[in-house]
């Protein structure tokens, strides 16, 4: 597979411009080409550059995102806040929601903001993230499309509903936990489509509950309710699929129910056979921990967690174990330097964005 690295400055100035031209204002454009360049520095390909077109620009094109994003305040106490997106932007929304749960937590201890009528949000560990840079645990989590099948079933009723923690530690990295309820995530089989790579045998299920394993036929087939991802733990309970079942019905009640949201079928973003937004839930928290400890005593313990976790035993054969964040480190630390690799599909797809747009000044950095 081909690619060419691309600086991250020549690309955080792509997006950025980009987006306003989209019709993003300016301090809008910032803030989501952080959210989008963050998931790719940190290795999670399948929710940056890679979503920028599909959806995104052309959600705003189909006029089904509003690109000037209006966030307002349904109800609010001292450590709660029920915010409406108003259908736009999800990772500006989801931003604003994450700092106001950060300033009730710096004021009582804890805060917790949930939306409703948003859109996709991006990488969700951008928002934990956000916390933890404040001295600060932060949760978050989302609904979406529905793609994932319920233990025993076939039917797609759940997104992939990530429920996702950042922790402040002592080491150069925080503890970061960004992960799906599901097996695998759509825009992972987005990537495995863009790489023509076979999925794995027990990610996804035909209508009969049979694997399927070619990612652009099983993309088709989620969209036309012939195919369905599995909840984390794999089919049935025998691995603890119910788990997963268990953990993504808890992340959407915590998307739909408290804001009076959107959940399942309702966020398909088709009515009467035309597309309309999709409405989509998030809930974030903020956990100041100066209200429990010291700081400083919270990120040497969990940092000698971390420590502790590494030496232990390993498996023959292995010379490695990780904890979460670490390897989402070692991706910075080299993309950063180096510049992100991009290949060729999606290479090709951004010159196709430049021409569109009219930022002929950046094919160049797209081209082999």
């Amino acid at each position: 597979m081909s690619t060419k690295l691309v600086s991250i400055e020549i690309l955080k100035d792509f997006l950025e411009k980009i987006l306003q031209k989209a019709g993003m204002p300016q301090p809008d454009a910032v803030i989501m080409a952080e959210g989008l360049l963050k998931s790719d520095v940190l290795g999670f390909d399948s929710h940056g550059l890679n979503r920028l077109r599909p959806v995104y620009l052309d959600r705003i094109k189909e006029g089904i995102i509003n690109p000037v994003t209006t966030v307002s305040i349904v109800k609010e106490g001292p450590t709660t806040a029920v915010i409406d997106g108003n259908n736009g932007m999800g990772h500006v929304v989801g931003y604003h929601a994450m700092h106001l749960a950060i300033k009730k937590a710096k004021e009582f201890g804890m805060g917790m903001v949930v939306v409703r009528n948003s859109n996709h949000y991006g990488f969700a560990g951008f928002y934990p993230l956000m916390a933890v840079e404040n001295n600060m645990i932060g949760i978050t989590g989302t609904n979406a499309r529905p793609s994932v099948a319920p233990t025993f079933g076939v039917e797609g009723m759940f997104g992939t509903n990530p429920l996702t923690f950042g922790m402040p530690t002592d080491e150069p990295f925080p503890f970061l936990l960004d992960c799906a309820t599901s097996t695998i995530q759509r825009g992972k089989v987005e990537l495995y489509a863009r790489y023509e790579k076979e999925l794995s045998k027990g990610w996804v299920i035909n209508n009969q509950g049979v694997s399927k394993s070619n990612a652009h036929e099983v993309l088709d087939e989620i969209g036309t309710g012939q195919a369905a991802l599995v909840p984390l733990g794999g089919i049935g309970e025998i691995m603890g699929g119910y788990k997963g079942y268990g953990y993504a019905t808890v992340v959407e009640i915590l998307s739909a129910a408290l804001q009076q949201g959107a959940f399942l079928h309702l966020l398909s973003g088709i009515e009467n056979g035309k597309k309309v937004p999709l409405k989509i839930g998030h809930f974030f928290i903020a956990i100041d921990i100066a209200a429990f400890t010291e700081p400083e005593l919270f990120r040497e313990t969990t940092g000698t967690i971390m420590r502790q976790l590494r030496a232990s035993r390993k498996m023959p054969g292995q010379e490695r174990i990780y904890t979460a964040g670490e390897k989402e480190y070692e991706n910075s630390r080299v993309r950063t330097a180096k510049g992100l690799p991009i290949e060729e599909s999606l290479l090709a797809e951004l010159r196709e964005l430049c021409k569109s747009y009219e930022l002929g000044e950046f094919v160049t950095y797209f081209s082999q």
